[in-house]
């Protein structure tokens, strides 16, 4: 059952004419391939299967690992009615229509599972639609999403569906189904007696980042381009047909979030070849060369501080660099940047104390500036006494005076404890200096 079994024959597409990750798609989960840890016996998905659980599902993981295909085997293993439409192509309207036609299945006593592929793209009002039906079992629902569900999905809705979150295809995994699909004669390419070189499934696997259906798509085209040729496929006409890598990655969603987060710990961690490699992926997938240089000086000022306190400066001449060059050739100067605080002192005492300063500022009471710190500009004031008490460091002996300048409350209050790192050492032996002419001078 589908919203477009009112639509011609030729627009739905038969076997021949169907693209071959169609074709290819498992019927049973005898056939499906991967996410053993979800459908291995005895694991939990293969169980409510099994028991036929009526259960609502969100299926989470990147594209072409399988989410809709496993829905269908769901329907088809259950005997459920299947209902299929996009978040993309879907509004409130037709929501209503498929819902109604659930209701009244549900009066027959037939079961109906609802599959709403690229979920996360509904608004918060089109979810809301889906919860009093989800909650009356009228409709089973499971949605596909690449997206985390914590985000995209309402906590309503979410609390009523199990979560499962489907992995990657190992490269070892495409090529062996690449294999299958050039040896089926049924529904792949087998009459074709299209030979292929294990080095070159290999590449189209690679190079397809665990997505299946992305590499049955390179797949054909390298068919395609042997036909022309020897009726076989090397590592040249794989090649070929990749043409240009498809990265994995959506500069809104969590992608790049992951591969921010990856970069930043690399540096974090002093490992200069992953930073690169993780600055490089992001590169390659089109993120903002300004984005990457505001998260680099953050790094500078959170990770290096004062450890290394020039590093802010370069990284600061980076950012001025992209600006100023644009992309590509300015990224050489964020790669230096990165690898310079990769390998600089790290230090996150000042990030700390900050921290700490901020917490006192929220969770304590607004303390009144003492009275010698303050300004008297007026007679009032200075009737009032305000700047009474105040001693100009300059005037005493080591330039550092024996005055407080906390309120009486917070006397005594440390938040900066510098490091031993770099250049911070230093400033740890700065303040020892000065801890010691406090305590000379009101010891005196």
């Amino acid at each position: 059952m589908s919203l477009f079994d009112g639509e011609p024959e030729g627009l739905r597409g038969g076997p021949a004419s169907a693209p071959l990750a169609e074709r290819m798609r498992p019927r049973t989960l005898e056939e499906y391939s991967g996410q053993e840890h979800l459908l291995g016996p005895g694991k939990p998905l293969r169980v409510q299967i099994e028991r036929d659980e009526p259960q609502s599902m969100i299926f989470w993981g990147p594209p072409g690992v399988g989410k809709t295909t496993l829905a269908k085997i769901i329907a088809e293993t259950t005997r459920a009615n299947f209902i299929e439409f996009s978040a993309v192509l879907s509004g409130i309207k037709e929501i209503k229509q498929v819902m109604a036609a659930a209701a009244q299945a549900a009066e027959l006593h037939s079961r109906t599972i609802l599959f709403v592929d690229e979920i996360h793209r509904f608004n918060k009002a089109q979810q809301d639609a889906f919860l009093p039906y989800v909650e009356r079992g009228t409709i089973r629902l499971i949605g596909a999403t690449t997206e985390n569900p914590s985000f995209e999905i309402i906590s309503a809705l979410l609390s009523r569906c199990r979560v499962y979150v489907l992995q990657p295809l190992s490269e070892e995994r495409i090529a062996a189904l690449l294999r299958r699909a050039l040896e089926d004669p049924e529904r792949g390419f087998g009459t074709l007696s299209i030979a292929a070189d294990d080095e070159a499934l290999s590449l189209i696997a690679g190079y397809s980042s665990g997505d299946c259906r992305n590499a049955y798509n390179t797949l054909e085209v390298a068919v395609q381009l042997a036909q022309e040729g020897v009726h076989r496929i090397d590592k040249a006409i794989a090649s070929e047909a990749i043409q240009q890598r498809v990265l994995v990655y959506d500069k809104s969603g969590e992608e790049h979030y992951n591969l921010i987060s990856a970069l930043h710990k690399s540096v974090r961690n002093s490992d200069p070849d992953a930073a690169l490699y993780w600055l490089a992926r992001m590169f390659a997938a089109g993120e903002d060369p300004l984005y990457l240089a505001r998260r680099v000086v953050r790094m500078a000022v959170e990770d290096i501080g004062l450890a290394a306190p020039e590093a802010l400066n370069l990284c600061l001449s980076a950012k001025e660099a992209i600006d100023f060059l644009g992309s590509p050739e300015g990224d050489l100067a964020l790669a230096e940047a990165v690898v310079y605080l990769c390998l600089a002192p790290k230090s996150n005492s000042v990030y700390l104390a900050y921290g700490e300063a901020q917490h006192e500022v929220e969770h304590t009471r607004q303390e009144p500036v003492p009275l010698h710190l303050r300004n008297a500009p007026t007679r009032l004031m200075k009737e009032l006494e305000y700047g009474k008490g105040y001693r100009y460091a300059h005037d005493e002996e080591g330039r550092v005076a024996d005055m407080d300048c906390l309120p009486d409350a917070l006397r005594g209050r440390r938040y900066y404890t510098p490091t031993q790192e770099g250049r911070e050492k230093l400033l740890a032996q700065r303040m020892e200096e000065i801890r010691r002419i406090r305590t000379a001078k009101r010891g005196a």
